[in-house]
């Protein structure tokens, strides 16, 4: 799995920015990069990325004296795919095939990633969507179908904001009375919270609860024991995005994995290219022709 020496980059632009949303003053976004500059000189480097993250974030926090730096971030990109539900529904609804339609935006909605870049727009949330029904789902989605008709409890792990609300048209097909949606215990970076599943509504058709932890991933010895037990007796985990898999891929258990691929080092974990769309179990799968599914 990654070293945190691969995110270095990231994390220090991701201070960048929160010390940017907070405030215009130079010398105060400079105070900012240079103490957590400073601070990831002292940690440990072979933290995996989500833990490191975590740490990282809470240091940020502090710096910055905000308990969520990105939540006006985190708004925008919500109304933004929100805006696209009306137009987004009647596409899966008319599609031949509706659960793997919905596999794809949600899927797409995973390009609003602020560890990724801090430029989510929507012409770039259009296009991700134009990808996503364009290329093949990799990795084992047949797998997936069959799990998640078999599924009578569901535990969908979500991802970032924005993205959520694209999820919620996975959720539909699924069926929601059997989905318990589960999100961050407390703001990092734009990981979507309860406050985002409420701003998209996905507390009005389903379950929603908390992971106890702020990790960006979900780190299973730091999240509640209530999250653990739901974990532990879910008949299927649906888990979005590379931080969950980064940390969960060596859990057992029913889980599948749906995220594109953003850099080499998990392109190679997967045997996938960057760019991909995935659909797949633990440790992953080398996509082979037989592995795709063509539009």
């Amino acid at each position: 799995m990654r070293s945190s020496l691969d995110c270095v980059p990231c994390f220090v632009r991701q201070a960048l920015d929160a010390s940017r949303a907070i405030s215009d003053d130079p010398a105060f976004q400079e105070r900012t990069v240079r103490e957590i500059t400073g601070w990831i000189a002292g940690v440990d480097l072979d933290l995996a990325p989500p833990s490191f993250g975590q740490h990282i974030h809470r240091r940020l926090r502090e710096v910055a004296a905000s308990a969520d730096p990105f939540r006006a971030a985190k708004e925008q990109q919500n109304s933004m795919a929100l805006q696209l539900l009306p137009e987004l529904r009647p596409l899966v609804a008319q599609s031949a095939h509706p659960l793997s339609t919905a596999v794809r935006l949600a899927i797409a909605g995973n390009a609003i990633d602020m560890g990724v870049t801090d430029r989510v727009t929507s012409s770039g949330l259009r296009q991700a969507i134009e990808q996503a029904m364009e290329q093949p789902l990799c990795g084992d989605p047949d797998g997936f179908y069959e799990a998640a008709e078999a599924a009578r409890s569901i535990l969908y792990l979500a991802d970032n904001a924005g993205e959520i609300a694209l999820d919620r048209l996975l959720v539909e097909q699924l069926g929601p009375h059997r989905v318990t949606v589960a999100v961050r215990g407390a703001p990092v970076l734009n990981d979507a919270t309860v406050f985002d599943a409420q701003a998209v509504g996905l507390d009005d058709i389903a379950e929603v609860v908390d992971n106890g932890s702020d990790a960006p991933g979900t780190i299973l010895p730091d999240c509640s024991e209530e999250f653990r037990r739901r974990f532990a007796e879910a008949d299927l985990i649906i888990s979005k995005g590379q931080g969950n898999y980064e940390s969960l891929n060596d859990e057992t258990g029913n889980i599948f994995f749906l995220f594109k691929v953003k850099c080499r080092v998990i392109a190679q974990r997967v045997g996938m290219p960057v760019g991909t769309h995935v659909v797949t179990r633990p440790q992953g799968h080398i996509c082979a022709p037989e592995d795709r599914e063509e539009i």
